[in-house]
């Protein structure tokens, strides 16, 4: 594939976490992708944050944005999904770092007709303090820093940051959308068109990405695992609240047992009111 790779990156007041992101992916070994940063309402911090990076990336950085009205992450993805111009979507939380391999090996897995899903390891509200304010480079760590570190407690497994040659073992869960998660989460812009994207019914935390693999999975669109190859690794953070997640899973549920392959309200529905600030 060789096809401009658009990284859609989430993020919400989170200046640190974003940078160390934007870090992590200017290391890329790959160097045909460009950045959508999908700013779900942050104040101006953010804005000058990425103002700088679209100075000196060296790669394409955009940023879309929408005012704060609570938690609207999908909605916030749909305007980046919007502004990316790659025939392939990456989406990566903005607390996630990448290993300098993580979009070459994207590039690896990614296949016609199939989503490819990743997973992540946990890093500690300690060591998450060390990487944001002491410097540390986990993402650029050889195996034995990461020994270490698990065992002092300080990252959850070691796992995630295995390189397997899996091969047709990878599609084995090619129905199934129950662990698939948009932190790591690779899709075909075709496809998310076919399906129109992200629900942005969905508000609060929680469930917004997997009424999205059901629907691609409806569509005909079939899962390949990611895991022990695209790894990213999570910062610590404080659980989101969760007030509105019921509510959400009963509109997954509904979705599960309708036949709905297009979102209620998504690409279609989404007229841009935030364009980036900068050519």
């Amino acid at each position: 594939m060789a096809e401009l790779i658009s990284v859609i990156v989430t993020t919400y007041n989170r200046e640190d976490a974003l940078a160390a992101v934007l870090r992590s992916l200017s290391q890329q070994s790959d160097r045909d992708f460009e950045v959508v940063v999908a700013d779900d309402g942050s104040g101006p911090a953010t804005k000058a944050l990425v103002k700088a990076w679209k100075r000196g990336a060296g790669f394409r950085v955009a940023h879309v944005w929408h005012p704060d009205q609570g938690f609207r992450a999908a909605e916030a993805r749909n305007r980046a999904i919007l502004e990316s111009r790659g025939r392939y979507c990456v989406f990566l939380d903005g607390d996630c770092l990448v290993r300098p391999d993580f979009l070459a090996v994207h590039r690896r897995l990614a296949e016609a007709g199939w989503f490819v899903s990743g997973n992540r390891v946990l890093l500690s509200e300690a060591m998450t303090g060390r990487v944001l304010r002491g410097g540390l480079r986990p993402e650029e760590w050889g195996w034995r820093r990461w020994i270490w570190a698990r065992r002092n407690g300080e990252v959850n497994r070691l796992s995630a940051l295995l390189h397997l040659p899996l091969g047709s073992l990878r599609h084995l869960r090619s129905r199934g959308w129950q662990g698939a998660r948009s932190c790591n989460l690779a899709v075909w812009r075709a496809d998310l068109d076919r399906i129109d994207g992200f629900d942005a019914d969905y508000a609060g935390w929680g469930k917004e990405d997997s009424d999205l693999i059901v629907r691609l999975l409806r569509a005909g669109v079939r899962r390949k695992d990611g895991n022990f190859a695209t790894g990213v690794i999570h910062l610590w953070h404080r659980e989101a609240e969760r007030t509105l997640l019921p509510q959400n899973e009963g509109r997954l549920a509904r979705i599960i047992a309708g036949g709905e392959v297009r979102a209620r309200r998504g690409l279609s529905a989404l007229t841009m009111t935030s364009r980036p600030e900068d050519p």
